[in-house]
């Protein structure tokens, strides 16, 4: 789904920077800059200064390159969530293919934005994470749906998300956005050894082994909500 309109938290976002190139992180600046109650709080040139300048500054957001020097972005964002986990991660990429998005998701990467894009999806997608939500560049939906049904077509097979009780979709929606089995299970109104069974069942259903594999085959799917 395409981004809704959202609003910025009465606090604020505090949001650092981390890109190799200079260019690129003074495109990101006027970009976030131009909209009130978005603060640049830091910019890293590197993987470990990403590292360093969260655990120092503790951002409500980090926007890494995936392909930086000294650390990639992927192994910052590991480590930016033990040394200020309340920081949510962008990840900016070329790639969109679906081995990449995963590696992100796995490291904990709450959006995933191509790079040809971000002038268009950045803001979104600030907003869009800062209001607890999940983000990733429309065209990356787009790939990985024409991708799937490739692949299930290559083989003979069917996407098994019909076979999914009502509930087990609304768990799935959820899950996806990022939601804990207890906060699923406040929203639902049920008890979290239901949700857990809920989430046990859809995973076996659609062949999925881990959260990031939820969130992958949401997006996949286009049943996140932005």
């Amino acid at each position: 789904m395409f981004p809704r309109a959202l609003s910025l938290p009465e606090t604020g976002i505090r949001v650092l920077l981390a890109d190799d190139h200079s260019i690129v992180r003074k495109g990101l600046r006027s970009t976030l800059e131009s909209e009130a109650g978005i603060e640049i709080v830091g910019e890293a040139a590197n993987g470990r200064e990403t590292v360093r300048l969260c655990a120092q500054l503790k951002p409500s957001i980090a926007v890494i390159d995936i392909g930086m020097p000294q650390l990639n972005g992927i192994d910052a964002a590991m480590q930016v969530g033990k040394v200020s986990p309340h920081t949510k991660v962008i990840i900016l990429s070329m790639h969109s293919d679906e081995t990449y998005i995963l590696r992100a998701l796995t490291a904990g990467a709450k959006g995933y934005l191509l790079k040809d894009t971000a002038e268009d999806d950045l803001l979104p997608a600030v907003k869009a994470i800062a209001a607890g939500k999940s983000f990733f560049s429309p065209a990356i939906a787009k790939t990985l749906l024409e991708d799937y049904v490739r692949f299930l077509r290559q083989r003979g097979i069917e996407d098994s998300y019909d076979l999914l009780t009502d509930r087990e979709k609304e768990v799935l929606h959820l899950l996806a956005e990022g939601r804990s089995n207890k906060e699923v299970a406040c929203l639902l109104g049920i008890g979290v050894s239901t949700t857990e069974t809920h989430r046990m069942n859809l995973m076996q259903k659609l062949n999925l082994h881990s959260t990031a594999e939820i969130i992958l085959y949401a997006v996949r799917k286009r049943i996140i909500h932005q």
